[in-house]
Formats: structure tokens, C-alpha cells, sequence
């Protein structure tokens, strides 16, 4: 006990339920009283059992009398011993997490408060619940003014309310405030796949200061750093290309960051992911950022090439090596491919003959011409891409083992847009703006329910299929606004049929009963107050302008 520290030991049963509690000290007053250590241990010597359950609370221990606990299972079986310092110590620890969440909370708010940019938060029916001081002192209402009144009451032009309806972020969006045009950022908030309210971020004074940023960058001639490579060759030490890559979330995000160490190198890459994830885009990205980014990138499709010229397609061939042989004969990919990328897409389709000739090069890095007797040395970056499972084609001998290790250098496994459903509303957004210019259209909207329909779709086509879903909305739907009915429309899988319409059922029944529910209590306020509509709103905990709309939009006169 005295080498393990441990001031009492609990006695068992056969069934492993604690009979007794044996303590150091009544040991040890037992040898000076002249036991002898080789004498059976006297219960007589334990102090009094009290047993308690794995989910005891322990403000219900406090008040006992005793120092030792056994703690039980559901059937009195001993799974371990809580002593009355474990229970102050975890006393101690349950404070000091309050004390930091307290903590935290108030440097939230010094922050809020803090920030250069002017900040709002409404909640899902665009009552403003946060406004800093930077968008009090612009817009000249003060906080304990504009909080608790409709955004639209407060901040001019604003489309924070309607944020809260789609659920669609908007970033870098102007507005016009007071005359000025202004640069904005519109977040939603979700939780548990509904929209409870957005964030409202004003995030410089105007658009004038964005040109001033922009000239003085320029004058201080650091627009963009540049750095020189041993060979002599520049690339940009920016992250640009990423940016092109949608996604902020923890999966995506993650693979970025692999990708963009991975760029700095000249080792060989593994892409792999379903088709339709980006995985080109990936390989775009990557090359961008590289030592090769000055040389060509160019793009092989393993699938698309028929196997009796592939050879000739990637490595080329002299003069007469067949019949139909060009002229003075022909580089291939690999040899066009010089100082830069060759992106080899769907490479698991590359048949076994090529496989081995596709190593040899990797190997001996040169190539030598079908026909021809003479070798060329070759530096290339090699980026490979597949959608299967190479670990799989190995085992059944369809891939070559020394060609998977040769390829699986640095690996990228790009995750399905079903595995990051955070990214969804930002691609919608994104595409549906982008789609939506490219045709002259205006700019269609997305209902909130619309939108928690398309996160919930699995997508088995990802991101390819997103953008084909998001083209034939934006060219089919009449109106501005694209609902849950539309969306089932455009979807071509029948497999989620019966979930889009028992979902669109219940979203119409609950605004149904929301709109009653709301109507009931308007009444009732009214009521109360005898007509009088500014203790109505009282009543309702709401501003009296916010009860003339709820009355318009209700259809009271």
C-alpha cells in the first residue's frame, strides 16, 4: 500500500462484491500493537461500508461521513474506489470548467465588441439578438436599441432575414448603407439541419477603402510574392489555386492542407476518391504550386485510349515504326510533358503491358520512342488519379504491386460530398451564381427546406452531379425562387422519391400550423390589450413596426 500509495484497500467476496474497507493506518496500528504481518487481516479493522453506483451524482457524496467509497456495478460487483479527496478534486475540476466557460463567454464578447468590422446576429425570424459597437457607431442606433427589433428596422438594404430563410451563404456581397456602397459577408447559422439564425459581418467601411488597399499594394509592389527555384524557374508562393477548391470543412480542409505540402515537392501523387469529387482540380492545384509550375500540365485518360496506342500516346513514335506513322514521327505526352505535369486520370484502367513500361520510366525516368533506338531523358512530375481500389486490384493481380508503390508516394483520398455536407450550401451558393451569370439569368434563391433537402441527398455523382442539379434548376424553375417541390423535380434519382414527398408533406403542415399558431397569439395579444397595438406588441415581446408586418403579412386590416 505504501508503494502504490494507496491509503485503503477494498475486501471482495467471491462474487467480487466489496464486503469491507481496509485502511493504511489500521494496518499499521495493528503491527505496533504487536500482530504479526503473517496473521489474516481483522475485518474488525475496516470502517464502515458504504457503497455507491457508477452514476452517483457526487453532490449526494458530500454530506456522508465516510473517506472511502467502492463503487459498483449494476450487480454490486466492485469496479473501482473513489476516496473523499477524488470527490473534491472532481469538485475542482467542475468548477474550473465553469470558470472557463465564463471565461470564454467574456472574451467573446470584448472581441465582438473589439472587432474593426461591424457585426450583427439575428436569430431565425430576423430579430437581431447581437449588434457590436463597430455597426452602432456606423449605423448610428445603439445597441440596446437595435437589439430585440427586425434587422430590417435597423440596417438598410439588408438581406441578413432572408439569409435565415435560404440558408445559402453570401460572401462579399454589396450593399448599400447610408448611401455607401458596402462590402458584406452573410453566414447562416445551422444546427441539427436547420437554419436558427446568421451572422451579418460588414467588413470594411466602404468600397472605397478596398481601392485604397488595392493602390497601396500596388505602390508597395508586394501584389504578389514570387520566389525563384534553383533551376531559375518562379512560381507563386500563394495558396490562389487552392481557393478554387470549394469547402471549408474538417475533411476537405484537411486534404487541402496535404495537398499544398505535397505541392512543394517533386514526389509523385496518388489521387483517389469517387468520381465526380475534383480530382483534377486537386491535380491543377497542386501543379500550380510546384517547382514544375512553369512547365505545361498536361492530362492523360488512362480509359479513353485504346490499348493498342497508348504506347504511341505516351511515349511517342519516329518515322515509319507503322503503318499511318506521321512524318518525321511524333512526341508523346511524357516528352511534351518536360519540366511541367502529366496527369495521369483513371489509371487503374492502364492495361498490364503498359503498367510495366509505365514503371520503367518512373524508374529510370526516360523514355524511348515505339520504333525507335534512341532514349530520352525526361523530367516530369507524375500525378496519378483513380476512383478504384488499387489496394484490391493488386491483390486480384490486375495492378501491378511495384507500380502501386512507385504511384503511392504522397496519397490524396478526396472525401464524397456525402462525407462533408457542411460544403453543400457554400457549392449551391457558388454554383448557383455562377450558372445563373453564365445564362443572364437573375439570380435564383433556394428556400431553407430546399436547401435541407439537398444537404440530406446522398449525391451519389458529387460534386459533378451538384453542378448538373443546380444548371437545371436555374434554367428550368419559373420565378425567383426554387422550393422543395422543384428540387424533387430536378433530382434525377428515384430512389429518395418517398422521402422528398413525405418531407415536403410535413414542411407544408408545419408552416400550416406555424402560421396558425402565429395567428392564435396575435389575436389573443390584441385581445388582452383591448386594440391597443403598441401594448400588443408588448405583449408579443416585439417592436410595434415588427407587429404592423406580422399583421399585414397575416392578413389583418
Amino acid at each position: 500500500m505504501f508503494q502504490h500509495k494507496i491509503s485503503s484497500l477494498p475486501v471482495v467476496n467471491q462474487e467480487k462484491q466489496p464486503i469491507a474497507i481496509v485502511k493504511a493506518k489500521s494496518l499499521l496500528e495493528s503491527l505496533l500493537n504487536g500482530h504479526s504481518p503473517n496473521q489474516k487481516i481483522p475485518l474488525t479493522l475496516s470502517e464502515k461500508l458504504v457503497c455507491i453506483k457508477q452514476t452517483e451524482s457526487l453532490t449526494s457524496l458530500v454530506r456522508l461521513p465516510h473517506k472511502h467509497f467502492p463503487v459498483v456495478d449494476d450487480k454490486s460487483r466492485l469496479i473501482g474506489m473513489l476516496t473523499r479527496q477524488d470527490i473534491l478534486d472532481g469538485f475542482m475540476k467542475a468548477i474550473q470548467i465553469l470558470q472557463r466557460r465564463q471565461d470564454t463567454s467574456e472574451i467573446l464578447n470584448v472581441v465582438l465588441q473589439s472587432a474593426y468590422e461591424g457585426i450583427a446576429v439575428v436569430d431565425q425570424n430576423g430579430i437581431i439578438q447581437e449588434f457590436n459597437e463597430a455597426y452602432s457607431r456606423f449605423t448610428g442606433i445603439e445597441r440596446r436599441d437595435a437589439i430585440g427589433r427586425h434587422v430590417t428596422e435597423v440596417i438598410e438594404n439588408t438581406q441578413l432575414h432572408l439569409t435565415v430563410k435560404t440558408g445559402i451563404p453570401e460572401r462579399g456581397d454589396l450593399q448599400i448603407i447610408q448611401g455607401q456602397s458596402m462590402i458584406v459577408h452573410r453566414i447562416p447559422i445551422w444546427k441539427e439541419n436547420q437554419v436558427i439564425g446568421a451572422i451579418g459581418m460588414l467588413i470594411f467601411e466602404g468600397v472605397s477603402e478596398v481601392y485604397r488597399i488595392f493602390e497601396k499594394i500596388k505602390a508597395n509592389g508586394t501584389k504578389e510574392r514570387v520566389v525563384r527555384s534553383e533551376e531559375g524557374k518562379t512560381h507563386s508562393d500563394s495558396n490562389i489555386p487552392f481557393s478554387q477548391i470549394i469547402g471549408e470543412s474538417e475533411k476537405i480542409s484537411n486534404v487541402k492542407r496535404i495537398a499544398r505540402r505535397a505541392a512543394r515537392t517533386s514526389a509523385t501523387v496518388l489521387i483517389t476518391g469517387e468520381s465526380g469529387t475534383g480530382k483534377e482540380l486537386f491535380a491543377k492545384s497542386i501543379h500550380r504550386l510546384s517547382p514544375f509550375s512553369a512547365g505545361p500540365f498536361l492530362t492523360v485518360n488512362c480509359s479513353a485510349i485504346p490499348e493498342n496506342l497508348f504506347e504511341s500516346e505516351l511515349f511517342g513514335y519516329e518515322e515509319g515504326s507503322f503503318t499511318g506513322a506521321k512524318k518525321g514521327g511524333k512526341p508523346g505526352k511524357v516528352e511534351l510533358a518536360q519540366n511541367g505535369t502529366l496527369f495521369l486520370d483513371e489509371v487503374g484502367e492502364l492495361p498490364l503491358m503498359m503498367q510495366a513500361k509505365l514503371l520503367r520510366m518512373l524508374q529510370e525516368r526516360e523514355v524511348e520512342r515505339v520504333g525507335g533506338i534512341k532514349k530520352y531523358k525526361v523530367n516530369v512530375r507524375i500525378i496519378a488519379a483513380t476512383n478504384r481500389n488499387l489496394e484490391e486490384m493488386v491483390a486480384h493481380g490486375e495492378f501491378r504491386e511495384d507500380l502501386f508503390y512507385r504511384l503511392n508516394i504522397i496519397r490524396l483520398s478526396i472525401p464524397p460530398l456525402r462525407e462533408r455536407t457542411g460544403d453543400i450550401a457554400i457549392l449551391l451558393s457558388h454554383y448557383i451564381k455562377e450558372i445563373s451569370q453564365r445564362y443572364e439569368l437573375p439570380v435564383k434563391q433556394l428556400t431553407s427546406e430546399a436547401v435541407s433537402l439537398l444537404v440530406e441527398y446522398e449525391w451519389p455523382g458529387n460534386i459533378r452531379e451538384l453542378v448538373n442539379v443546380v444548371e437545371r434548376m436555374v434554367t428550368l424553375v419559373d420565378g425567383i425562387e426554387i422550393s422543395p417541390k422543384d428540387v424533387y423535380e430536378c433530382l434525377p434519382s428515384t430512389k429518395f422519391t418517398q422521402s422528398f414527398v413525405s418531407q415536403e408533406s410535413l414542411v407544408e403542415l408545419g408552416k400550416k400550423k406555424g402560421l396558425a399558431k402565429e395567428k392564435s397569439d396575435l389575436v389573443e395579444a390584441l385581445m388582452k390589450a383591448n386594440g391597443n397595438k403598441t401594448k400588443a406588441a408588448e405583449l408579443l415581446g416585439i417592436h410595434r413596426t415588427t407587429l404592423y408586418q406580422k399583421m399585414k403579412r397575416l392578413g389583418f386590416t
